[in-house]
């Protein structure tokens, strides 16, 4: 079956009213498109972004909210879809003020192939370093050329292991990883890095994330590689004392693939959590912003031991 995309468009003010219609209308789920939200998620993630695309902020702030519905493509689709434009004129009636926005709909069809696919037909199995051979659930691989297979299923976590700085931590851990090794994972997303680390002989005892999600999606992909990676913790250990000490301590491993200002802030934590000769791995640093991290991780009481670049992503191990 095929689908037809309707976006309703409203404002902030009218997503209340726009969801009460399409639950009487028989609609249950939609995707919703904030502006409003978009703006509140540049303020409160702001410490955590060395860069952020400004044709993507101009386009989102000038974007109308909007909700995404899916109908069948039929005759029931059809009829639900004539009832819906009826309701939404009814409200337009309602709105004096005008402050529930246009409250017009756009269609577009969806085919079920694109539905269920999407981006998935492009994440392939590939190497990565020189132990692991990455892939998501649905490909097999018929020669991994004895590698690890690592099977990884990002969901809406940030992680397939084709992001440079995922690569250059994992070509680290190869190098670092000894049997036994305790590891924190700092920033996990969809858990490759615990993962890998596991699979090398690591005693992965926690995975850190300001997303629920992500910890869900992480612990799902361990036990589909057959690994253990130890608790789950959500939060911002920047700014919840709790958190960072509920993080523990003794760990012979840190890696944290995360954003250069973040790694800046925790270079004390990290140094605090880890164990005499301990080593972090960092990555998710632009090259122009290598150095700054450099002279913080020095402060701290670190020894670079390499610094890896890709075409524009720098990656630091270093010990305690």
């Amino acid at each position: 079956m095929d689908w037809k995309e309707v976006t309703i468009y409203t404002t902030t003010a009218g997503i209340g009213p726009v969801e009460a219609l399409l639950e009487d209308n028989g609609v249950e789920g939609y995707v919703l498109e904030d502006a409003a939200d978009f703006e509140e998620f540049l303020q409160d993630t702001e410490i955590y972004w060395d860069y952020v695309d400004e044709d993507l902020v101009r386009e989102k702030r000038a974007q109308e909210t909007c909700l995404k519905i899916y109908l069948s493509d039929d005759e029931a689709g059809a009829k639900q879809y004539a009832s819906i434009c009826a309701a939404l004129e009814n409200l337009k009636a309602r709105d004096e003020d005008h402050a529930w926005g246009r409250l017009c709909t756009e269609t577009a069809l969806t085919r079920q192939e694109d539905w269920e696919w999407g981006w998935k037909q492009y994440f392939k199995p590939f190497p990565v370093g020189e132990t692991f051979m990455i892939k998501p659930s649905w490909e097999t691989v018929d020669d991994a050329q004895d590698r690890k297979i690592l099977e990884i299923d990002p969901a809406s976590s940030f992680g397939t292991g084709s992001h440079d700085t995922t690569q250059l931590c994992m070509a680290a851990l190869e190098k670092i990883v000894r049997p036994g090794d305790t590891l924190l994972d700092m920033g996990t997303g969809s858990g490759i890095l615990a993962i890998a680390a596991a699979m090398l002989g690591a005693d992965v005892k926690t995975v850190v994330d300001i997303d629920e999600n992500c910890l869900k999606t992480a612990q799902e992909n361990a036990e589909k590689n057959h690994v253990f990676i130890g608790k789950g913790l959500c939060g911002d250990a920047l700014r919840d004392p709790k958190l960072a000490e509920e993080i523990g301590a003794g760990y012979d491993i840190i890696v944290a693939n995360i954003v250069a200002d973040v790694i800046i802030g925790m270079a004390p934590m990290f140094a605090d959590k880890l164990l005499p000769g301990g080593h972090l791995i960092c990555s998710g640093i632009l090259n122009e912003r290598a150095d700054e991290v450099r002279a913080a991780l020095e402060q701290n009481g670190f020894v670079i031991l390499s610094h890896a670049q890709s075409e524009d992503w720098s990656a630091f191990t270093a010990r305690k």
